[in-house]
């Protein structure tokens, strides 16, 4: 009899009405996508346009800008290769519901421009439109359904909620840094973290990775159960850290799920287009985020642990090897800069720290992002080499095995 009440509780649960209108999801795709915003380099008049949308929508749904923040838009410069520095913009929307923690979902809304900002995977693509529907229209289209639901269903939650769409995630996270370092967020009153990037190519053979699990015990029970009774196809990742935008708020102790339909032949292409979005997949995606958050309603605040080793099937990289380190992409200095060192792995067991800055790897000077992935891609798994990282101004040898 307890089993089948536990059941039917769970099943009732699932069987939430289902709000999220498919329709805006795709009006959203289709014009932070068109090629009008030329696709939404870091700091270029088509990422202003994409930030006016933005915020249009969520004058419209009713949301605020964030407290202590004059309007919609948080300013940051944003070191972009040969160009310099741009002014770049983080929009940030809150609902205020008068309680005393905080949750926010967050997607990334700048994309490569057209091809000059580096990264793009299409050989000689300079001055073609990267569109970027997939990467992230789809994601900032589900936060703003989001956004308008949770403003407009007449019901005040135990929450408040903070949306925020971030640029310089292309560039390393920039955006996302800026917004954890800068907007007087205490970490403690921020419940969960949920990073919506890449969500518009569901399939059923490949489902949906459901990251970051491992930051709490309650996303760690509540994350797969509600997968599972909404009929989910879906792939679990434990890690706070990973390519995207949560990590900035996994290394302020804040508990991140992390939503992602995987890589495709057209990621970092122009042809990274919004007819070939799954539109009723990312619908049911935005309704499994409507059905958690529910869920958390109903409980204390979530509790934060740390993370060691992410599935491999999670990860978007095609290195060879790893070390385990989020790289601090503002720090503009000689060598590479950490943020955050995962558990577990080789340079967590290197003794390596966050705020070190490499220095040299083997025989290989580091003196930026580039010669580090470069060293990542010509290393060999169980291969152990020096590391020489500068702490706190003094030199430190210590020896990693990939």
């Amino acid at each position: 009899m307890i089993r089948l009440t536990a059941l039917f509780l769970l099943l009732s649960f699932c069987a939430t009405a289902q709000t999220v209108d498919e329709k805006l999801l795709k009006t959203h795709v289709e014009y932070l996508s068109s090629d009008k915003l030329e696709g939404r380099g870091t700091g270029t008049a088509g990422e202003r346009k994409a930030g006016d949308y933005i915020i249009k929508s969520f004058k419209k749904a009713g949301l605020k800008p964030y407290p202590g923040q004059q309007d919609f838009r948080q300013e940051f410069m944003a070191k972009k290769g040969t160009a310099g520095e741009v002014k770049a913009h983080n929009i940030l929307g809150y609902i205020d519901n008068g309680q005393p923690y905080t949750i926010i979902i967050g997607a990334h809304y700048d994309h490569l421009g057209k091809g000059d900002q580096g990264s793009s995977l299409k050989p000689d693509s300079k001055g073609e439109i990267h569109n970027g529907a997939d990467d992230n229209a789809s994601g900032v289209a589900g936060m703003l359904e989001l956004a308008r639901y949770y403003a407009t269903n007449k019901k005040t939650e135990n929450y408040n909620f903070l949306f925020a769409a971030f640029s310089g995630e292309e560039l390393g996270l920039l955006g996302s840094k800026y917004m954890t370092e800068h907007s007087g967020i205490d970490p403690k009153s921020i419940n969960v973290m949920i990073n919506m990037d890449m969500i518009g190519r569901y399939r059923q053979d490949k489902g949906l990775t459901i990251g970051g699990i491992g930051t709490s015990t309650a996303l760690e029970k509540w994350g797969p159960e509600l997968g599972m009774c909404m009929e989910l196809k879906y792939t679990l990742d434990s890690t706070g850290m990973g390519p995207s935008d949560h990590s900035s708020f996994y290394l302020k102790d804040i508990p991140v799920l992390f939503l992602f339909t995987g890589g495709h032949e057209d990621y970092h292409k122009p042809s990274d287009d919004a007819h070939l979005l799954n539109y009723n997949g990312m619908k049911l995606i935005t309704n499994y985020v409507i059905q958690l958050v529910s869920h958390l309603d109903e409980l204390p605040k979530i509790d934060f642990k740390k993370t060691s080793n992410p599935h491999a099937n999670a990860t978007r990289s095609s290195f060879k090897v790893t070390m385990g380190v989020m790289p601090d992409y503002s720090y503009s200095g000689k060598g590479l800069k950490i943020d955050g060192v995962s558990e577990g792995r080789p340079a967590e067991k290197a003794g390596i720290q966050a705020g070190d800055i490499l220095l040299k790897v083997g025989d290989r000077e580091i003196k930026d992002v580039y010669s580090y992935m470069e060293v990542l891609n010509t290393s060999e798994k169980g291969q152990t080499v020096p590391v020489i990282v500068n702490r706190k101004g003094e030199e430190v040898k210590l020896m990693l095995t990939f």
